[in-house]
């Protein structure tokens, strides 16, 4: 792949981050030499994005591998919890933060960067919190354990004007539901790089994985996800098209 036959996705604002696909995928790359060929899958597939999280050793060199040989991908870093660590992954390139919560030390070394930020909330308080900083784009997570679809229904009331990303315990059969949320841009999930798959090298099975999920734009295939991952194919009411806000 080369920048001359597709350019990155321009990136300034959170809000450009969550529109860019359906589905960030959140990756844990064990092995940095897996990185490009992970991202390529992805392009291919339709999903010009990926957060990769710092849960492994090989998270900073899968970062700056991808942000200098696959420009056609926006790489973020995730699981930011240091405040020292968002020097660390802008250093390596990343072009997005991903934070599982909010605590002030993190969001002002997040703010200093200039980097978008996706910082993660799971209640109001904290939610109103990051709003009062500017911060209207945020990660909710953990998604389904912190109240689900319903939890963050009953947000849009008070609060109309904040945006997710939802994480945390989505699957291609509860997706398409949270998609089809008005305050919901997008959401993060880690079934698009099954770790047997980046074993085994089977990088035609990521791009399969990343074509149905950025079929949600559309509300297309996701009787097609299902037969990926073995799922069985989800009921016509969690069935219903993403649409951005």
């Amino acid at each position: 792949m080369s920048a001359e036959t597709t350019d990155r996705p321009a990136v300034a604002t959170a809000s450009d981050i969550i529109d860019i696909a359906p589905v960030i995928p959140v990756v844990v790359v064990d092995d940095a030499a897996s990185a490009v060929p992970i991202a390529e899958a992805l392009v291919r597939g339709g999903i010009p994005i990926i957060e990769i999280t710092l849960r492994s050793g090989a998270a900073l060199p899968a970062i700056e591998a991808v942000a200098s040989r696959v420009p056609e991908i926006v790489v973020g870093a995730g699981t930011i919890i240091r405040p020292e660590q968002v020097q660390h992954v802008a250093d390596a390139g990343a072009q997005f933060l991903v934070t599982p919560g909010s605590p002030t030390k993190l969001v002002e070394s997040a703010l200093d960067s200039g980097l978008p930020i996706l910082p993660g909330a799971g209640t109001l308080t904290e939610m109103l919190t990051l709003a009062d900083a500017g911060l209207t784009v945020q990660k909710f997570f953990p998604a389904e354990a912190s109240g689900g679809r319903e939890f963050l229904s009953a947000v849009v009331g008070p609060c109309p004007q904040l945006r997710f990303c939802p994480t945390g315990g989505i699957a291609p059969r509860t997706a398409a539901g949270w998609l089809a949320m008005p305050n919901v841009g997008c959401v993060g999930g880690t079934w698009l790089t099954p770790q047997d798959a980046v074993i085994q090298r089977d990088w035609d099975r990521i791009t399969g994985l990343a074509r149905a999920a950025a079929a949600f734009r559309l509300g297309e295939s996701v009787g097609f996800l299902a037969s990926q991952i073995s799922i069985s194919k989800p009921s016509v009411a969690t069935s219903m098209p993403w649409r951005s806000s």
